[in-house]
C-alpha cells in the first residue's frame, strides 16, 4: 500500500470513511485508494461533491490530522481539528493584550520585516541563476531586490504606542516593496501569459490564478500552526479585525509567500507547466492536483534553521510557537522571525 502523506479528495460522488486504521476513498461505490493514518498530515476536500464520514473525522482529529474543505479555486472554505488544540488560553488573553500595546507593534513591524527580506532574497536567488546567462536580466534582478530591501528602513522608522497608530504606514511601506517585487518578476513570466500584475480575487490569468490556488494551500498550514501554538488565528496585528477574516493567519502568512508559494509557481510557470481549464475557468482536477502536490513538495523540502535542517512545515510550526512564546514573555523583547539562507 502506497504512503499518503497529503489526501486530496475532489471528484464529484467521492466519499471518505474509516477503516481498520485507514481512511477509505470511494468514488460511486469503487475503492480508489487507502491512506493509513499513520502516516496522514492533512486531508483536504472539494466543497462540492466529495464528503466524509463522523467516524473519518473523529479518527483525523484523534490523530491531529487537520480536514480541510476547499472550494474549486483553492480558497478554504471550512477547517476541522481536535477541541482540545482550541482549550489553551494563557496565550491567547496576552495576544489580546498585546494588541494594545508597542508589543503588537512589534510583531506587525517584525512580520512586515520578514516579507520584505524574503522577497528581495527571492529576487537574489532568481537573479544568482542569470549572471551568466542573461546578465542584464540579472542586474535588473539585482536592483529590484535592493529597491524592495530599502523599504525595511521605512518599515524600522516607523514609532508609535500601539499598532493601530502605525499600520496605515507598517501596509504603505509593504505595499511599496510589493510592487517593486511583482514588477521584477514579471520579467521572467512568458509574455504568451499576458499577466496583468497581481491580482487577488477574482484573477482570470493563469499565474494568478495559480498563486492564489497555492495561497490557500499555505493559509491552511498557517492556520494548523496557529491553532497548535494556542494562538487564535482571528485576532491578528498587522491586518485588520473584521468578522469571519482569519487576520493573524493573514498576518503570519506574510514572510512565507515568497518561499513557499511564489518560488514554487514561478517554477512551473517557468518551466512550462499547464495549467488546464474548465470552461468556467476553473483549474481542472489535473491541475489542482498539480498544484497541491508541488506546493506540498515545497513545504517538505529541508531549509537551514539555525543548526538544524527542518522541512519548511516544520519551521512553520516553529515560527507560530516562537510568536506564542513572545505574547506570553514580556522579558523577550523582539520578536525573531524566520529568515531564510538563499
Amino acid at each position: 500500500m502506497p504512503i499518503v502523506d497529503h489526501l486530496f479528495v475532489q471528484d464529484f460522488g467521492a466519499f471518505v470513511s474509516k477503516h481498520q486504521g485507514r481512511l477509505r476513498v470511494t468514488v460511486k461505490g469503487a475503492k480508489r485508494l487507502e491512506a493509513p493514518l499513520m502516516h496522514l498530515q492533512t486531508v483536504r476536500l472539494a466543497a462540492h461533491g466529495v464528503s466524509i464520514s463522523a467516524d473519518a473525522i473523529a479518527a483525523c482529529a484523534a490523530e491531529g490530522i487537520p480536514v480541510y474543505v476547499v472550494d474549486r479555486w483553492g480558497r478554504p472554505v471550512a477547517t476541522l481539528y481536535a477541541s482540545a488544540l482550541i482549550g489553551t488560553v494563557k496565550t491567547r488573553r496576552a495576544q489580546l493584550l498585546a494588541y494594545e500595546t508597542e508589543r503588537g507593534l512589534t510583531v506587525a513591524r517584525a512580520l512586515a520585516l520578514g516579507k520584505l527580506r524574503h522577497q528581495a532574497g527571492l529576487l537574489r536567488y532568481l537573479a544568482k541563476y542569470r549572471k551568466k546567462s542573461d546578465p542584464p536580466l540579472y542586474a535588473r534582478l539585482t536592483e529590484a531586490a535592493i529597491d524592495v530591501l530599502a523599504h525595511e528602513q521605512d518599515v524600522l522608522a516607523i514609532k508609535a504606542a500601539r499598532v493601530d497608530e502605525a499600520r496605515e504606514a507598517l501596509l504603505s511601506a509593504e505595499a511599496r516593496g510589493a510592487r517593486v517585487y511583482w514588477a521584477a518578476l514579471k520579467e521572467l513570466i512568458p509574455e504568451e501569459l499576458e499577466w496583468p500584475g497581481r491580482r487577488r480575487r477574482g484573477a482570470q490569468d493563469v499565474f494568478n490564478m495559480a498563486l492564489n490556488y497555492g495561497y490557500g494551500i499555505l493559509y491552511g498550514e498557517i492556520e494548523r500552526a496557529a491553532v497548535l501554538a494556542g494562538l487564535d488565528p482571528y485576532a491578528g496585528f498587522l491586518h485588520t479585525d473584521r468578522p469571519g477574516k482569519p487576520s493573524l493567519v493573514l498576518d503570519l502568512i506574510e514572510p512565507f509567500r515568497p518561499l513557499v508559494v511564489d518560488r514554487t509557481i514561478l517554477a512551473m510557470i517557468t518551466k512550462g507547466t499547464k495549467f488546464e481549464r474548465e470552461k468556467d475557468g476553473a483549474f481542472t482536477i489535473g491541475t489542482r492536483e498539480t498544484i497541491v502536490a508541488k506546493v506540498q513538495e515545497r513545504l517538505d523540502a529541508p531549509a537551514r534553521y539555525g543548526e538544524q535542517r527542518l522541512s519548511l512545515r516544520a519551521i512553520i510550526q516553529h515560527q507560530a510557537r516562537t510568536l506564542a512564546t513572545f505574547l506570553r514573555d514580556e522579558t523577550v523583547a523582539e520578536l525573531n522571525v524566520y529568515q531564510m539562507v538563499w
